[in-house]
């Protein structure tokens, strides 16, 4: 009935095939579970998307110095890194 979130819909699951499911080995549920929920977060606080003018879903206003240092934030072992500069 509404084709146009089913568009939105098909190019999360290309995304989280793309970049989680297809790069990792998963031993059962409880680790196929972790990853998806690891992944969600990346995805709605941590990724930029182009189609929001490059912000984040649920961002969190930081203020920081230009010179401040930077801060490595990684999920699902490594595969994801989130950058963020140490606020002042």
């Amino acid at each position: 009935m509404s084709p146009n979130r089913n568009a939105y819909a098909e190019r999360f699951v290309r995304s989280i095939r793309e970049q989680c499911l297809t790069k990792m080995i998963f031993v059962g549920n409880g680790s196929l579970s972790r990853a998806l929920t690891e992944y969600m977060v990346h995805f709605h606080e941590e990724r930029n998307h182009p189609g929001l003018g490059h912000r984040l879903i649920r961002g969190y206003p930081t203020i920081a110095a230009n010179d401040a240092g930077i801060h490595r934030r990684t999920r699902l072992g490594g595969m994801h890194s989130y950058y963020d500069r140490v606020a002042a």
